[in-house]
């Protein structure tokens, strides 16, 4: 099923095309229970004002950002690398975002996103990634299973949308050539 989707990286003069389709990706997974830094209930505007800064962030050269979509252009998914890290740590990213419409999800889009994170990566000259996740969710088993190492757990880090507490856990991942 997800030989259809194709998973690329969109570039600056895109990215801000694509805006309104990350909103309506971000309303979703944030509707279904996601916690991913907004609250609900989200706004249009809300979702379209994070997708212009992730915009100029990759305008910037600041962020890397991909998409997996359908053939005729629906997104199923979305993840970020944020390339913009101090100047001690020329080597670091961090993966954030990482958003599978809920009608596309256990397909192994997100799979396929990690793995072009990896190569995205790599490319940027990025040797460490690291990534947070919402404790017991099954984003966290996800990065196990694609070689993440897990660090820790900090008890009642977040806010689940609906206003909950929830825990996070730390991954890192070590790439190598």
């Amino acid at each position: 099923m997800t030989d259809t989707i194709s998973v690329r990286r969109l570039h600056a003069d895109e990215a801000m095309t694509y805006v309104d389709s990350l909103a309506d990706l971000l309303i979703d997974c944030v509707e279904g229970g996601a916690s991913v830094s907004f609250m609900l209930p989200i706004s249009k505007q809300t979702a379209l004002q994070f997708w212009q800064h992730v915009a100029d962030g990759v305008a910037r050269d600041e962020r890397i950002l991909l998409v997996a979509e359908y053939p005729e252009g629906k997104l199923a998914g979305t993840v970020q690398l944020v390339t913009a890290q101090p100047e001690n740590q020329p080597h670091r990213a961090d993966v954030a975002k990482m958003l599978v419409h809920r009608e596309a999800r256990r397909r192994g889009i997100a799979a396929r996103l990690l793995a072009a994170v990896d190569e995205e990566a790599r490319r940027a000259g990025k040797s460490v990634l690291v990534l947070d996740t919402v404790t017991g969710g099954d984003a966290e088993r996800l990065y196990a299973r694609a070689g993440w190492q897990r660090v820790g757990e900090v008890p009642n880090y977040a806010l689940m949308p609906d206003g909950t507490f929830c825990g996070t856990t730390f991954f890192h991942k070590q790439l190598f050539a």
